[in-house]
């Protein structure tokens, strides 16, 4: 699954190019999976346990895990080499709240906070659970949905964010947010809602 991972961000990465100067228009891609926190490799468990701190580490307990990344710097092509974001717990919906942009993508993909931090069976989702929507910011600096602006969006050049994605069959969230040195139009961002599709399709076997 990894490695599919990989080839996916890593094709998103060398496609999305400047058509006049040849170069990527995308900073950063990184795509993100739900894992319960005693599947993660014992890195990224210890990882999560750190943040989760006193908080108690109940069975399933989902975790956003890094699952792949591809950028311009060279610390964005390895998620072990991540300081942030290998694996972030989420064990509640108030605690998931406090991270607006994890919070405002699940919002906007179309799921809300419980079906993320309780995973379910797809059978239990509801119908409008299964769209396919689009988390669009487009206008990076300033916004709230937007963290690091001072040591991300600023120096980096990051001018608006799309992310898509949705639950695989076991209830897992998988996400893909492309973070872009280009202003991204609405009209664009919303043709990438196709891509969550694809990249679910791809990841299923694996699971």
């Amino acid at each position: 699954m990894e490695e599919t991972a990989n080839r996916v961000v890593d094709h998103l990465y060398q496609r999305c190019v400047d058509p006049g100067k040849g170069v990527p228009s995308l900073a950063l891609v990184r795509l993100f999976k739900t894992t319960a926190l005693e599947d993660l490799d014992p890195d990224c468990r210890e990882f999560a346990l750190r943040l989760l701190g006193d908080r108690p580490a109940r069975p399933g307990l989902p975790c956003l895990t890094l699952f792949a990344t591809r950028g311009e710097r060279p610390e964005w092509n390895a998620r072990q080499d991540s300081v942030r974001h290998r694996a972030i717990p989420l064990p509640s919906e108030r605690v998931v709240e406090r991270l607006p942009m994890v919070s405002q993508v699940i919002r906007q993909l179309g799921l809300d906070l419980a079906s993320v931090v309780r995973p379910r069976s797809e059978l239990l989702v509801q119908p409008a659970e299964k769209r396919f929507s689009v988390f669009y910011v487009p206008t990076a600096e300033g916004s709230p949905f937007v963290p690091d602006q001072h040591d991300f969006v600023r120096p980096t050049g990051i001018r608006s964010v799309v992310g898509t994605g949705g639950l695989l069959p076991n209830g897992e969230l998988c996400v893909v947010i492309l973070f872009s040195k280009a202003e991204i139009p609405r009209v664009v961002a919303e043709r990438f809602s196709g891509l969550a599709l694809h990249v679910k399709q791809a990841l299923m076997p694996f699971e």
